[in-house]
């Protein structure tokens, strides 16, 4: 009905916040296709905007995110991400997750935090240059905390938020745990960083970590330079907050699709699309041809 009234471009008032509407593939493609570079910001999310604060790749605009977006992409293929290395520690990854779903012998059991533990691990040995132990207690905190904050970023009243955060943010309400929980995660990524800091050869950098260390170093001349701690600080925390919990949901809703279709995972046991080997090398041979 607004899209009849005032055609394919409108706005509409989300809270105080104004909203432009795009309907209609002509206006879509012209907006995020043909003037991609104009469109390509990235809007607030009040309820996390006060941990961020335009600052690490995934909530920075212009200039900074591209600065830091170039960086942590080239960074993370040198360790490995799309190539063979990584499949490594996912399949080291997936021979845990395996052995601890054997450890319950056919009891009921919910294995969301061992998804969780799983594909934060395989992030951890990306940026942190290690993995932690399943049951490792700081690592089970930390993750609590930090699935617990996703929830409640989803929750109703974090919506609400989102529309009148200009005077919910002076009242008690779950954007003040969700700021509580993402800071504590911030502050376990600082202390990491201290102890690279302290152990770091700028020859031979192990990780994520080093690599934007030994960046930092070389541009400590420049007062424009985007490579600070905040942003470094701010980039990782972003890393995990889009690097786990997408995966470890899609396993979780890949599990429960098995589990309501069972005739679906040995029904093809014999068709000779099934045994080409694992999913996860096409998903390297696209990334390999730039499909990504």
């Amino acid at each position: 009905q607004l899209r009849d009234k005032y055609g394919d471009v409108f706005t509409v008032y989300l809270g105080s916040r104004p909203v432009v509407m795009l309907c209609g593939t002509e206006a879509i493609r012209e907006a995020l296709v043909d003037q991609a570079e104009a469109f390509s910001g990235r809007g607030k999310i009040a309820v996390v905007d006060q941990v961020f604060q335009g600052y690490g790749v995934a909530f920075a605009n212009g200039e900074r995110w591209k600065v830091l977006r170039r960086f942590s992409l080239a960074t993370m293929k040198d360790f490995g991400m799309g190539k063979r290395s990584v499949e490594d520690r996912i399949q080291e990854e997936a021979q845990c997750l395996v052995e601890e779903l054997r450890k319950s012998q056919g009891a009921l059991q919910d294995p969301t935090i061992i998804f969780h533990s799983t594909t934060a691990n395989v992030i951890c040995s990306i940026i942190l240059g290690k993995r932690f132990d399943y049951r490792d207690p700081e690592f089970v905190k930390l993750l609590d905390m930090f699935y617990q904050s996703f929830a409640l970023i989803s929750s109703f009243s974090s919506q609400v938020f989102e529309f009148f955060s200009d005077i919910l943010k002076y009242f008690p309400g779950t954007h003040r745990q969700v700021y509580r929980n993402l800071q504590e995660v911030k502050d376990f990524i600082g202390l990491s960083v201290e102890k690279h800091r302290e152990t770091l050869d700028p020859s031979t950098p192990r990780d994520f970590i080093d690599a934007y260390l030994i960046r930092m170093d070389k541009e400590k001349s420049n007062p424009e330079s985007e490579f600070h701690q905040q942003n470094l600080l701010n980039t990782m925390l972003a890393l995990f907050f889009g690097g786990t919990e997408t995966t470890s949901t899609t396993l979780r809703y890949g599990f429960l699709l098995l589990l309501k279709y069972p005739h679906i995972t040995g029904g093809h046991a014999g068709d000779s699309q099934w045994r080409r080997g694992p999913l996860i090398s096409f998903w390297l041979q696209k990334w390999d041809r730039g499909l990504f």
